[in-house]
């Protein structure tokens, strides 16, 4: 069993992305542009230009620095003002991470959202739980590069071979892979066929609970890739 655990905030922890994708999709439609709600997932958390270009490229459009992070503050602008109210956490969430808690686990929480975001939805009653807490703009680089984990290994001092992160998307499974630790990657918000860079696969929170808590990680499903 996996003594350091670190979990990721949205579709994760909070049931929060398909605010966030509506947010992204009324921003880009301002801007002229059209995406589905299952682009918006496959990039969650990939918020560098680097990293999005191919969203703006498949549509025709060569995105600046300056149009990106227009596009950036737009979403954050209709996100806090329309949905950030109606996020919550995953009704499993509470009473697992109490129980991790209690079995003597250290928690992390890696998140690509800035502060001013996680001020907004986190509820202050989860923020107990952990002993640290890595936003998007604490570190150089988000996800999908390896900067936010290890910066949270970092803090907790912990070792990769007693470390573990709950992932739901591509941007942070690469992430969690490239700091060479051990992922779980949760169906959330998309199917098993993007998530198979992780090592397990967690049918739902209720799974996952299982595998963190009973020691079962290898009664998981395997991801059908070797890990990195």
């Amino acid at each position: 069993m996996k003594r350091h655990i670190f979990f990721d905030l949205d579709g994760v922890i909070l049931d929060s992305m398909k605010y966030h994708a509506r947010a992204w999709i009324e921003a880009f439609s301002q801007l002229g542009l059209s995406f589905s709600e299952e682009e918006i997932y496959l990039h969650e958390g990939a918020i560098e230009l680097d990293t999005a270009r191919t969203l703006f490229t498949s549509r025709g459009v060569i995105p600046t620095k300056e149009f990106f992070e227009s596009a950036f503050r737009l979403q954050k602008r209709i996100f806090l003002e329309r949905y950030a109210k109606l996020v919550k956490p995953y009704p499993q969430v509470p009473e697992l991470l109490e129980s991790l808690k209690k079995d003597g686990r250290k928690l992390a929480l890696v998140t690509s959202s800035h502060a001013e975001i996680l001020e907004k939805v986190f509820p202050k009653s989860l923020e107990k739980f952990f002993d640290v807490i890595v936003t998007g703009d604490k570190v150089p680089r988000r996800k999908p590069h390896p900067d936010p984990y290890l910066t949270a290994l970092s803090h907790l001092q912990a070792d990769k071979d007693d470390s573990l992160v709950v992932e739901n998307a591509p941007a942070g499974i690469k992430s969690a892979k490239s700091a060479e630790l051990f992922c779980v990657a949760i169906k959330t918000t998309l199917p098993e066929e993007h998530l198979r860079l992780a090592d397990l696969i967690a049918e739902d929170h209720t799974h996952l609970s299982e595998l963190l808590l009973n020691g079962s990680l290898k009664r998981g499903v395997k991801a059908n890739c070797s890990t990195i």
